[in-house]
């Protein structure tokens, strides 16, 4: 093994930017925050945590940025141990925490002007406000930003060293949908320029959307791993069904039909009946030609990261679905 190098895989070899081996970290004698945690990150991935409040994902990345000594295991990132060589880390890794202490009576250019400083070649204060939205109130006082605002201001804080990889913590907490969008967008345009991104969000859109791949963290140890659609496929076959039947439809029929326990609800003009399957067409094809049942508004949603998620944090624990 070439500590923060190429590995091979198969014939074609990869930089890894991040490497973690059996990262372990304990509070005292009694919590066990991460418990083994093996992940690796290349360079131009972006790269998803997620995991269950508590699952030890602020830990592992705290970790991973230097901020926290491991109790065990080691930690490459670009190479180095992030712990001792700061001065690699602190100038080539950036950190979006979920909360930073900043100067309250500084306006938001002057924040960025300031951090702008403490690098050698930072990118454009005027393109990284654009970038993060913040070229509107780039004259107002940090301590008059909003929630979402002052989460922007974080991430321009962070972009503006320029860094080769950027460590994001819930990043999008606290926006309103055209932001995330806004966000979404700088964040596929890092990996075009090349940049590694580590992501903890609790939004499975939001990993849906951006990661090429996500690591689902449980009780501080890694339960699943992969593309989002690898997931799906590996940890889940079942669809879900709905579509509406007249009130006189009896429970035979329906049993008949669904073949597995299903919902129902009133609706306007019927009952909505909602039921997971892993033959969606079958169920359809029984539904329409059963001639006594009147169906009608049919709806079919694959299963999708979120119940992957679900279905692995509420049954818990490694492997959990494999």
């Amino acid at each position: 093994m070439v500590d923060g190098g190429s590995v091979p895989l198969g014939s074609v070899s990869r930089e890894i930017v991040v490497r973690v081996q059996h990262l372990v970290k304990r509070y005292g004698t009694d919590v066990v925050a991460v418990d083994g945690v093996d992940l690796e990150v290349a360079h131009g991935e972006i790269v998803g945590l997620l995991g269950p409040n508590g699952a030890g994902k602020t830990t592992t990345i705290e970790c991973i940025v230097g901020l926290r000594q491991p109790t065990e295991g080691t930690i490459f990132v670009l190479g180095v141990d992030p712990a001792k060589e700061r001065d690699v880390i602190t100038s080539r890794v950036a950190v979006q925490p979920q909360s930073a202490s900043l100067l309250e009576f500084q306006t938001v250019r002057e924040t960025v002007e300031l951090f702008a400083s403490f690098h050698p070649t930072p990118l454009s204060i005027e393109s990284v406000l654009a970038d993060t939205g913040l070229s509107d109130v780039s004259k107002r006082r940090v301590r008059k930003l909003s929630g979402g605002e002052r989460r922007r201001l974080l991430l321009a804080v962070a972009l503006i060293g320029d860094p080769d990889l950027l460590v994001l913590d819930e990043p999008s907490a606290g926006l309103d949908p055209s932001a995330r969008q806004s966000l979404w967008a700088l964040i596929e345009s890092l990996k075009v320029r090349g940049k590694t991104v580590l992501l903890s969000t609790h939004h499975m859109d939001e990993a849906t959307k951006l990661c090429d791949r996500v690591i689902i963290i449980v009780k501080g140890r890694v339960a699943a791993e992969g593309t989002p659609s690898e997931l799906v496929r590996r940890h889940s076959s079942v669809s879900y069904v709905e579509f509406t039947v007249q009130e006189s439809a009896s429970s035979e029929d329906l049993e008949n039909i669904v073949g597995s326990p299903y919902e129902l609800h009133h609706v306007s003009g019927g009952v909505r009946i909602a039921a997971e399957t892993t033959d969606p067409d079958g169920l359809i094809r029984r539904a329409t030609f059963n001639v006594r049942v009147q169906s009608r508004d049919f709806a079919v949603r694959a299963s999708s990261l979120e119940d992957v998620f679900l279905d692995i944090a509420v049954n818990g624990g490694p492997n959990a679905g494999n």
